[in-house]
């Protein structure tokens, strides 16, 4: 009987705690909503914030911003939601150099692991490698050759010390055995002005911010660094299949909250923005985009982002990666 006792006051006590979460759940929102894009204005990040801003203002009839808070390759701003109330009130757009490359920063004043709430992968793509439209490279092969011959003699962008772009590239020079000059911007934005421009050479895009200077005829597209053709650049061969055999690499993004976001809420964000994905003209828009989603749980984001920090954060240790 006393157990029994136990039990029924465990489970109200239980019921209580959930409550509050889901009241908010319930109530959410009803005020603006802001999304923290912590990379410069121009890129992929900023691209999909304000994509998933627009349709959830629609969604819930209130406001939805998007912030722009660049710095320290996006941790400036991540850090800001961290610090942010657990409300569901200041979200973000997330990459690999935040959740699961910050290895490489041996004094981040918090813990993207512990402090960030994933609510979902929102999308995922490979990156696509582009040089100015007048560049000396023509195919990927030049460039290849190029690379492995002058090691430093070839300047790359990025959008920032970590960021997907960044780690993808450091991949690549890991799998041909030679270095290339970083250069790294706050943002994919500036990278591609001065890429545009003749300052450096090449830099191995997100395809969602590259793939319209590629079709406008300010870059010329060499290779994608996923696993497979990209449907919307058939022509472009893999890296794997120009000269790296067995390269890959992708870029993904989430879409997350302070740690300690109750979780019936991040439960509501999650079917809500799964809804909005599945929509046929955010798909088409999307694919557009060269981005593709599939859908996933919070447990399973974190999950897949876990693994993918055991994955990069043996790129960062065998490139000696030091970004502070």
């Amino acid at each position: 009987m006393k157990k029994r006792s136990f039990l029924k006051a465990t489970g109200a006590g239980l019921i209580a705690a959930a409550l509050p979460g889901i009241g908010m759940a319930q109530d959410y929102p009803n005020k603006t909503v802001r999304i923290v894009a912590p990379l410069a204005p121009g890129g992929a990040v900023d691209i999909l914030a304000r994509l998933i801003a627009e349709r959830l203002q629609t969604l819930y009839g209130q406001t939805v911003i998007v912030e722009n808070k660049p710095g320290a390759s996006g941790h400036l701003g991540a850090m800001h939601v961290a610090r942010s109330p657990a409300d569901g009130y200041t979200l973000m757009v997330g990459t690999i150099g935040i959740h699961a490359a910050y290895a490489s920063y041996s004094k981040l004043n918090y813990d993207p692991a512990k402090e960030l709430q994933p609510i979902m992968i929102i999308g995922e793509a490979s990156n696509i490698v582009v040089v100015p439209a007048n560049s000396r490279f023509k195919t990927f092969a030049d460039f290849l050759a190029e690379a492995k011959a002058e090691p430093g003699g070839i300047n790359y962008a990025s959008a920032g010390p970590g960021s997907s772009i960044h780690m993808i590239t450091e991949l690549f020079q890991l799998a041909i055995g030679q270095r290339m000059n970083h250069v790294p911007y706050k943002g994919s934005g500036p990278a591609l002005a001065d890429l545009i421009g003749g300052q450096v050479d090449v830099m191995f895009e997100n395809m969602s911010s590259g793939m319209a200077h590629v079709r406008g005829g300010r870059l010329r597209a060499l290779a994608v660094t996923g696993p497979k053709r990209d449907p919307r650049f058939p022509e472009l061969p893999t890296i794997a299949e120009a000269g790296v055999p067995g390269f890959s690499g992708t870029s993904w993004f989430t879409l997350a909250a302070p740690a300690g976001t109750p979780a019936p809420l991040v439960e509501k964000l999650n079917r809500d923005v799964q809804k909005l994905l599945a929509a046929p003209d955010v798909a088409e828009r999307y694919n557009a985009l060269g981005m593709g989603v599939t859908p996933n749980t919070p447990a399973e984001a974190r999950a897949f982002i876990q693994s993918e920090t055991t994955k990069w954060t043996r790129v960062i240790e065998a490139a000696n990666l030091k970004l502070d």
